[in-house]
């Protein structure tokens, strides 16, 4: 796996590819990166080219500028808010959304400055999160009379309870970087000019691991708040039995057997060019 650096620009959105990590880049400053049309389209268009590359094995999602997110585009809820226009909106989020945050390999995101109402949003559809001194969290949705959405009302229930949701949306509260961190929402906090360089050694952490097996991890459990606990035995069967059918598992077991460091990633390279999956020299 070479650390070659290969970059590619989107309408308000750019990537990053070192190695088997992929950086993504909220990419509109002069919007403080709100959700424009051009943004959920080039999300989705990343989204899919890594559900389809499995040499991409842990994704870093951050944002350039001062401005993690500022949420929904004031002028497209200005110009395009009527019923059917809302509506196809967010069956078009729901094609970006729900991916991103089931995708079978680790993401981290790296947050500086104001993540507010969707831009928090996302940052909560990520596994783990590294926030800069400057980094904020804010709904914000009630101060323009919408409902939270970009699956606030699904990620925050679950990561901090109901009634500390309740009180941090209808409060109108923002929390700065050590109360995300305390919340549990954060791994730690770092100085602003450090997050990229932390987010990446993690994402590069959990690359090195057994990505796809994490990721497969991942998509169970977020079906645990809503099945039962034989639903929950069934899916960790069935999971285990992919799990243990992996290139990640055998070199997982012969490391530990032989007393030396696993090669998940060379064991995982090997088998995507096995199984006709692309690979990084592809």
């Amino acid at each position: 796996m070479t650390d070659e650096i290969m970059i590619k620009s989107y309408p308000h959105l750019e990537t990053e590819r070192q190695g088997a990590v992929l950086i993504i880049r909220l990419a509109n400053e002069a919007a403080r990166n709100a959700i424009t049309r051009e943004i959920r389209f080039s999300l989705r268009e990343v989204v899919r080219e890594i559900q389809d590359d499995h040499s991409v094995r842990a994704v870093y999602l951050t944002a350039k500028g001062k401005t993690f997110c500022a949420g929904g585009d004031l002028r497209m809820l200005t110009d395009a808010h009527e019923p059917w226009q809302v509506h196809r909106r967010f069956q078009h989020a729901s094609t970006i959304f729900q991916p991103l945050m089931e995708l079978n390999r680790p993401v981290v995101c790296g947050v500086r400055g104001v993540a507010i109402g969707g831009g928090m949003g996302i940052a909560l559809m990520c596994d783990q999160i590294i926030v800069g001194e400057s980094a904020q969290f804010n709904g914000g949705f009630f101060r323009l009379g919408v409902v939270p959405d970009c699956l606030t009302m699904y990620t925050l229930p679950r990561l901090i309870g109901l009634a500390q949701t309740r009180n941090f949306l209808f409060s109108g509260a923002s929390w700065d970087a050590q109360q995300i961190v305390d919340k549990g929402l954060a791994v730690k906090v770092v100085p602003d000019e450090q997050v990229d360089v932390e987010g990446i050694a993690l994402a590069r952490k959990l690359a090195s691991g057994p990505a796809e097996v994490m990721g497969l991890a991942k998509q169970l459990l977020l079906k645990s708040f809503e099945s039962s606990l034989s639903e929950m035995m069934s899916y960790e069967d069935l999971g285990q039995v992919l799990a243990m059918s992996s290139a990640e598992f055998r070199e997982g077991l012969a490391a530990l057997v032989e007393k030396r460091k696993p090669d998940y990633e060379g064991a995982a390279e090997a088998s995507g060019r096995s199984d006709g999956m692309p690979s990084s020299s592809s």
